[in-house]
């Protein structure tokens, strides 16, 4: 089977999606065959729905909150209106605070908390009533190497660690109507968010990669093919797991 016919006759709802990972998820899985709806609370998905198409591929833009369950609601029922269906779920939204612990507010708590958790939890929910009525789906959650643990991360940490958890307990829950749920968390991968607050040649980002044991920073385009792995039929028996696209920062180095 071609890459082109990879995802032939699937649709993906990939959430976050106007840059970085999101971006080169939606791109990966658009150039391997799928319809691919993305969701973001910026307009920007617009525009990358319309460099898509504009290479012959099958993108819709859809913008809202995922910390409001009526949006992702009524993103969902229209995907499945116009695109046929949902058959991929990538729960990319996320939202990053750094602080040391004991200057992290409720406000800032709740803002992670609804976009890294709850959000996660809408998405799947809605997507999850079309997968089991097919019987097939495959959900990818974006997690993070920090949920090892990372230093001004109280909050972050907090959530990408519970994504370990949703991911395991849906994997059971889901595993009788065929729908597969991993984890994939990534290290430090440069994209817009990052490389706006960490200058090429700064001595902070200089560290970071010194502290990553194949000495250099991870691509949005690198998680991308992870999550288009689990995905596909290649990972039809991979269930409940989290696959680190790190660098090697999972199991040795220091992330600053």
């Amino acid at each position: 089977m071609s890459d082109r016919k990879r995802f032939a006759g699937r649709v993906a709802f990939i959430t976050g999606a106007s840059q970085g990972i999101g971006k080169a998820v939606a791109t990966d899985m658009a150039s391997q065959g799928a319809a691919v709806a993305l969701f973001d609370i910026t307009t920007g998905v617009n525009e990358v729905a319309r460099e898509l198409a504009e290479q012959g591929l099958k993108a819709m833009a859809l913008t809202g909150d995922v910390r409001e369950e009526k949006n992702i609601k009524e993103a969902v029922d229209e995907v499945v209106q116009k695109l046929g269906g949902v058959h991929i779920l990538v729960n990319n939204a996320g939202k990053i605070h750094s602080a040391p612990m004991q200057e992290v507010t409720e406000k800032d708590w709740d803002q992670v908390v609804g976009v890294n958790l709850k959000g996660v939890f809408f998405c799947t929910k809605h997507c999850f009533e079309f997968m089991k009525k097919e019987r097939y789906g495959k959900i990818v959650n974006i997690g993070s190497r920090a949920g090892l643990g990372k230093q001004d991360r109280t909050v972050y940490s907090a959530t990408k660690a519970g994504i370990v958890g949703l991911t395991r307990t849906w994997a059971l829950e889901m595993a009788p109507h065929n729908v597969n749920v991993n984890n994939v968390a990534p290290g430090p991968i440069a994209t817009e968010l990052f490389d706006a607050g960490n200058p090429a040649a700064s001595p902070k980002t200089k560290a970071i990669v010194n502290s990553i044991p194949l000495k250099r920073m991870g691509q949005p385009e690198d998680v991308a093919r992870a999550v288009s792995f689990l995905a596909s039929a290649e990972a039809d028996f991979i269930t409940g797991q989290t696959l680190f696209v790190c660098g090697g920062l999972s199991v040795g180095g220091v992330y600053y």
